[in-house]
């Protein structure tokens, strides 16, 4: 039941995607079967019957198998998927951290892409002048922001990514393995931020491989399992819970 205090509601959402059953070996010969009709899909289920509310202030790690649904419910609650079946009603601004570089252009510089990745999350260019220079500082890149991002290593690109995300007063926060990339000294420094974010009140939602960052930086915890919730409650409960599974 959602009240004044939900942030995000998950309403039995259902993601359904359509995967070829053969293989076609050119787009003139995969467009001429699909007018045709000859197209043929099995049906791959992502997620089912899901539901799910995260309260204001809440952090929530999504556990579960690779292949369980997790990173395509992240996409749904951001906005980048739309549900099959089922709703998901967010009240507040999201900073999504999901595909590291999904947001840059590879030949425009670092400075170029923090005011590209500012707009893409809806930020004017005032703003993130106004932020800049603690972008720069935290993602520790100032000798590489006139370098072409193509020359980043993905260390280097997560720090930058990780840096803008997290520079503005975002309601919702949303990070997808973004921790699991870069040395141990930048994730620690990142689960600092995401703390301090935390006291100020921001919604965390979490997926990480690493079940010690879920029960270190969430207070829930919701376990899926073939695309469908096994459990949810109290995150050290559920992950080990989770762990003696495995």
């Amino acid at each position: 039941m959602e009240d004044n205090n939900t942030i995000i509601s998950v309403n039995d959402v259902s993601m359904r995607f359509n995967l070829a059953r053969e293989k076609v070996d050119s787009l003139k010969e995969y467009i001429i079967r699909a007018v045709k009709g000859k197209l043929q899909y099995d049906e791959f289920w992502a997620l089912n019957n899901v539901s799910f509310d995260v309260n204001k202030g809440d952090s929530v790690g999504l556990i579960g198998l690779n292949g369980s649904g997790k990173s395509t419910m992240l996409k749904v609650i951001a906005g980048v998927l739309k549900p099959t079946r089922g709703s998901v009603r967010v009240n507040g601004s999201v900073a999504p951290l999901i595909e590291l570089g999904a947001g840059f252009d590879i030949d425009l510089t670092g400075r170029e892409n923090v005011f590209l990745n500012g707009a893409l999350l809806g930020r004017s260019r005032k703003m993130m002048q106004e932020v800049f220079d603690e972008i720069v500082e935290f993602s520790e890149l100032r000798e590489f922001m006139d370098v072409p991002v193509k020359n980043y290593s993905s260390g280097m690109l997560s720090r930058l990514a990780f840096s803008i995300a997290t520079s503005g007063d975002a309601d919702i926060l949303i990070v997808d393995e973004v921790l699991s990339v870069g040395d141990f000294r930048f994730q620690e420094k990142c689960q600092e931020r995401i703390h301090r974010m935390m006291d100020k009140g921001t919604t965390v939602l979490f997926v990480s491989h690493s079940i010690e960052q879920v029960e270190e930086i969430c207070n829930k915890a919701v376990w899926l399992e073939g695309g469908k919730v096994r459990m949810k409650g109290d995150s050290k409960e559920i992950c080990g819970i989770y762990k003696q599974s495995r």
